[in-house]
């Protein structure tokens, strides 16, 4: 296996544009590379654009009349069908929303691909993580699902344990219901609790389909307004073990940086700083349990200045083994750029403040007051005894 780590980037990836009034702004991916080469980690990485998804390749998650729709809106976005949920508000159809989307889905399977034949111990496509998109739908601000395209890929090659943990903000409800029967992929996902928070699914109870499938999901329902202490704290009283448990050949992992506190779409309080120790985490697991094969991935992120490209670069730098220290001083050429491109003022350090981040472990006991420790207990509940494992 080589030790590099790969990034997956084309320029052509900022194209997935939903318009001006839009909150996802690809400017976000734009300047999450450029940060990562004002960090010079672009030469500590393999910087490679893989080819676009084809219709086979699609077609392993995808209903093929819903890749004809998709293609038909990217022709001409006024034949947008929103039976399968394309020229809607939060799915706007645009020219060329196949092709671009498509290449996102190619940069997700194309790294997964490297990362099972060895050809590199990591990889990252953080303009991927587009979890939301459904077999014969969009949701979410998502077209086509290239994390389960990623996992469906490894399964076709071989994998038979293949564990996907997502740490969005939102429910990670497309690859739950990708891999909902199928016993080789455990899904598991950290999100605010569906009261609050869209697609209003992962609750506690989802835990896979009867049979086969039964323990495949789980699903940590956190409440509005968990931060730092209290998501770190849920993240290590349920991943470890089921990944532990479960020994992945492979490890595929959303970072979704919407759990930040300044993310206007959400109502977690979750810092920089915090995001970074789960990145971390993440990292430690694959070595720990799927012999370093680690596939990161983005996902939701709409503080496109202040938040994601600092979270991603942090990704970038722990895939590359050649982590960012929290207290640098942010290069002013990157917050050149960022003044130029969205005359707003850049952050000036890779930190929020918090680092290190502190948090009680799930092993020193739990408060069964404490509505942080109740939904944990809730997950365990649900979950764990499907698996063999003590609630």
């Amino acid at each position: 296996m080589s030790g590099r780590a790969l990034l997956m980037w084309d320029e052509a990836v900022t194209q997935y544009d939903f318009g001006s009034e839009h909150p996802m702004d690809p400017v976000r991916l734009a300047l999450t590379m450029s940060l990562v080469r004002a960090y010079g980690l672009d030469r500590a990485v393999d910087v490679v654009a893989a080819k676009p998804a084809g219709d086979s390749t699609l077609r392993l998650v995808h209903r093929e009349d819903y890749v004809a729709a998709v293609r038909a809106a990217s022709v001409d976005p006024r034949h947008a069908d929103q039976a399968y949920g394309l020229g809607t508000v939060d799915d706007p159809a645009f020219t060329g929303m196949h092709e671009v989307s498509a290449l996102i889905a190619g940069q997700s399977v194309g790294a997964a691909e490297a990362v099972w034949r060895g050809e590199a111990a990591h990889a990252v496509n953080f303009a991927g993580g587009l979890h939301h998109a459904m077999p014969g739908a969009a949701s979410g601000f998502c077209i086509y699902n290239d994390a389960s395209l990623a996992i469906a890929r490894l399964l076709e090659l071989g994998a038979e344990r293949v564990a996907y943990v997502d740490v969005d903000v939102h429910h990670g409800d497309g690859v739950q219901a990708a891999f909902w029967e199928d016993p080789r992929v455990l899904t598991v996902s950290l999100h605010e609790h569906p009261r609050t928070l869209f697609p209003q699914t992962g609750w506690p109870e989802e835990t896979g389909a009867a049979g086969p499938g039964e323990g495949g999901a789980v699903n940590v329902a956190l409440p509005a307004g968990t931060g730092d202490a209290g998501w770190l704290r849920a993240f290590h009283a349920v991943v470890p073990e089921l990944i532990a448990d479960f020994r992945p050949q492979v490890l595929v992992t959303q970072h979704g940086a919407d759990t930040h506190f300044e993310d206007p779409l959400a109502h977690l309080a979750v810092s920089l700083d915090a995001q970074r120790a789960v990145q971390e985490a993440c990292h430690e697991l694959a070595h720990e349990y799927a012999e370093g094969r680690w596939l990161a991935l983005g996902g939701g992120g709409y503080a496109v200045v202040d938040v994601v490209p600092r979270s991603w670069t942090h990704l970038v730098g722990i895939a590359a083994h050649a982590p960012v220290d929290p207290e640098s001083v942010i290069p002013s050429s990157w917050r050149d750029e960022v003044y130029a491109r969205t005359r707003q003022l850049g952050p000036g350090r890779m930190t929020d403040g918090r680092w290190p981040v502190g948090f009680r472990d799930w092993s020193e006991g739990y408060d069964p007051a404490d509505r942080l420790d109740q939904a944990v207990l809730a997950t365990r509940k649900a979950a764990f005894p499907l698996r063999g494992l003590l609630a």
